[in-house]
């Protein structure tokens, strides 16, 4: 009688692990879309851009001495209105960046990103933009300015 209680129960546990195992599986694929099924829905056929390049505008000179806040959103609008005249549009996020220099100090300073999206990026677009890059890093004292395209930073010099 024991034999066959415990073979009942193994045989229920057996049976509701082939049935919450496949709704598990399945709940968590619906709850989890890949990117291809997002624009499978009601993204497909809708216009985006596939680049971003970001410009990252210090708040110093010579690297660690500040700037005013007027003067560091003087550097932000020409930033953003240069990208927006290559690209149609840009915007600027506040943050914080840091490094540490040679004497092992950390260095901390508000920083902009200011970033736009693009349909293409050519040689000559992506010229201009390292050309704009190394005009800031002159016009703040900078040994580099730092530049995103497409999820790779690069450092201006």
């Amino acid at each position: 009688m024991k034999r066959k209680g415990w073979l009942i129960a193994f045989a229920a546990t057996v049976l509701l692990l082939f049935i919450l195992i496949p709704v598990q599986q399945s709940y968590s694929a619906e709850g989890n879309p890949s990117a291809s099924a997002i624009t499978q829905s009601a993204l497909n056929n809708q216009f985006h851009l596939d680049h971003v390049v970001k410009i990252y505008v210090p708040s110093t000179v010579k690297g660690d001495i500040p700037i005013t806040d007027t003067a560091h959103q003087k550097f932000v609008d020409q930033t953003l209105k240069q990208l927006s005249a290559w690209f149609g549009g840009a915007t600027a996020i506040p943050g914080e960046g840091a490094w540490v220099d040679n004497s092992k100090t950390l260095i901390k300073e508000k920083v902009t990103i200011v970033y736009a999206f693009a349909e293409k990026l050519d040689k000559n677009s992506l010229n201009q933009v390292v050309d704009y890059a190394k005009k800031l890093k002159d016009d703040l004292a900078q040994e580099a300015i730092s530049v995103e395209v497409d999820g790779k930073l690069y450092f201006i010099e």
